[in-house]
């Protein structure tokens, strides 16, 4: 079964009787640490596991902060929820640190425990409601544990047991039991458990029954952005604070891996096979995994890629916290898609295109109707007139819905905006159409550049006549980068405005308005004074004379400040910003 493997030696220094003001561990602690272990007891039990003379005591943090990203040799603990906690713990022999979970059963084996629980559920759950939703499922379990478990009057916590000293937690399911003897039988045949017993059965058994198993704690922590399994071996994530880390959770048996994967496509409802070894799916929480199933296909074993769905998206400010934007640059766009324009964000995987594609559809009109139509369902729009299309993959090619499908029956609900997660063939057609017609069209393209952005676009399968690319008036270029200081970034590299095409020349029209400077970290505004859209469409949208049209760089910097002064007041959460500037609006304040 895959495991918790501890990056140190897991020898126990509170085994036996235990002294608080004599514990050189506990001495140590910091008020908000000590307060956490004094309510959670698995958590003291793993500080007793440290090895805190060699790499000194973990800071504790409620939330963390970008800044902590810069710190080299990261000792952080905090909580991601459900009773458990992430350690990112220094590793100076590697570039990436350690991911630890710290969860309700770190330190103990509950193998043989747990196995006594589940012979015993199998007796009681049978004779309860058949669950059909993890939240009916959870019920009839913790009902049928109620059943069979108890803690009894006067039960204490027992003493935390002596470590193995081999550097290894085990996951409690296929290790036999050490640390306490068999539960005693109460005259009603219940098992008395001690009150930590109980709460890691209970946390065992939904974690591993309903949710998703020994990666729980990972998709849990909001900070975590990608996990990947490259095969047998560690488990590697995509931290937000730390970047790339990798967690104390190993698959050593490539039966264990194929197993788990079995049960987590099962339980999404799309069953990986031989036959059929490569599986796209969504997650329950949104969150969207890529498997690659059999060593036939990957001579490593197994694989999956998971990328995290969040639960509140990103807002522009929060891009603007870390570096990926600049006020102007926001008020620029604000204005642009206030006032109907198309957009394309474009950049390669992972650059984070439909995280920004998210954050600017706050600045869409509040009374806006919206459709997105995706693959697989990752945008969240705040508006609440909003329509959200998914594709529909089928065995049988008819009885399938295609992204083809869903952009035409959108333009038949009369949208103000559509938004499409990702264009990739023959829609891209229909997207130009929609812009024909007045529609305004945002959608999210992997290209790098404006230049292979419409050299993809007039090619196949997309195949847009050039004669339509002027229908698209924005293009933002979005990159991962390494920054002057090695560390690695989103940045917009440019945002470009289209003019049009030269069928004489058969070349395209397009200039940069702004542009990111590498070696200093900054945004130019270089299309100040001499930006084709705000001087040529927008201000002649909004009725303004030939001679008094540079007032639009006026209105971007007057923005700008608005949105610098929103971000200082402490406005910076996706759904408060897209209140305060629907009400600025209706104000005439923004």
């Amino acid at each position: 079964m895959p495991y918790v493997r501890l990056p140190f030696d897991d020898t126990d220094q509170a085994q036996g009787a235990h002294s608080e003001s004599g514990c050189p561990v506990c001495s140590k602690l910091s008020p908000e640490l000590k307060e956490q272990a004094d309510q959670n007891f698995h958590l003291f039990r793993y500080l007793h596991m440290l090895p805190m003379e060699e790499f000194g005591v973990p800071q504790y943090v409620e939330k963390l902060e970008r800044k902590m990203g810069d710190i080299e040799q990261p000792n952080i603990i905090y909580p991601v929820g459900d009773a458990t906690f992430a350690h990112i713990f220094p590793d100076s022999q590697d570039a990436r640190n350690y991911y630890i979970p710290v969860e309700p059963i770190v330190g103990r084996d509950y193998g043989e425990l747990f196995e006594m629980v589940e012979d015993r559920l199998v007796d009681v759950v049978h004779k309860l409601r058949q669950p059909f939703t993890p939240e009916e499922k959870t019920e009839v379990l913790l009902q049928a544990l109620s059943r069979i478990a108890t803690t009894g009057k006067g039960n204490s916590r027992p003493a935390a047991k002596k470590g193995n000293g081999n550097g290894s937690v085990t996951n409690g399911a296929k290790a036999k039991s050490g640390g306490r003897g068999m539960p005693k039988l109460l005259g009603n045949r219940k098992l008395k458990l001690t009150e930590d017993e109980l709460e890691a059965i209970r946390y065992l058994l939904l974690r591993d029954k309903v949710y998703m198993g020994i990666l729980q704690p990972l998709i849990l922590d909001i900070n975590i952005e990608d996990i990947s399994c490259s095969g047998l071996g560690t488990i590697f994530v995509e931290h937000k604070v730390f970047k790339a880390l990798k967690a104390a959770i190993v698959f050593d048996e490539d039966d264990d891996l194929d197993a788990f994967l079995r049960r987590l496509s099962e339980r999404i409802n799309k069953p990986v096979t031989y036959r059929r070894p490569i599986v796209d799916a969504t997650l329950p929480d949104g969150s969207r995994i890529n498997i690659v199933f059999g060593t036939e296909v990957s001579k490593r074993g197994s694989n999956f890629t998971i990328r995290k769905f969040a639960t509140t998206p990103l807002s522009v400010l929060d891009i603007t916290e870390g570096g990926g934007l600049n006020y102007r640059l926001i008020a620029y766009l604000s204005i642009v898609i206030e006032e109907g324009m198309n957009l394309f964000v474009s950049g390669e995987t992972a650059s984070g295109k439909t995280t920004l594609l998210n954050a600017i559809t706050t600045f869409f009109s509040p009374d806006a109707k919206i459709v997105t139509i995706e693959d697989t369902p990752e945008l969240q729009i705040p508006h609440p007139n909003w329509t959200r299309e998914v594709v529909r993959g089928a065995a049988e090619e008819a009885a399938a819905v295609g992204m083809f499908d869903l952009l035409k029956a959108a333009l038949r609900q009369r949208p103000n905006a559509i938004l499409v997660g990702e264009i990739r063939g023959e829609e891209g057609n229909i997207a130009f159409q929609a812009m024909q017609t007045g529609h305004t069209v945002m959608a999210t393209f992997h290209a790098a550049s404006v230049e292979k952005l419409i050299q993809r676009i007039t090619g196949s399968p997309i195949n847009v006549p050039k004669t339509y690319i002027d229908n698209l008036n924005v293009v933002v270029i979005i990159s991962a980068v390494k920054l002057a200081n090695g560390k690695t970034a989103r940045r917009i590299l440019s945002v470009n405005e289209l003019f049009g095409f030269d069928p004489v020349t058969d070349s395209f029209a397009f200039a940069e308005v702004f542009h990111w400077d590498p070696e200093k970290d900054v945004f130019e505004f270089t299309g100040y004074m001499n930006s084709y859209l705000l001087e040529n469409k927008i201000a002649v949208k909004r009725g303004i004379p030939a001679n008094k049209r540079r007032v639009m760089y006026q209105e971007v910097e007057r923005r700008a400040k608005v949105l610098e002064k929103l971000h200082r007041s402490g406005i910076k959460d996706f759904y408060e910003l897209y209140q305060v500037l629907a009400k600025a609006k209706r104000q005439g304040l923004f």
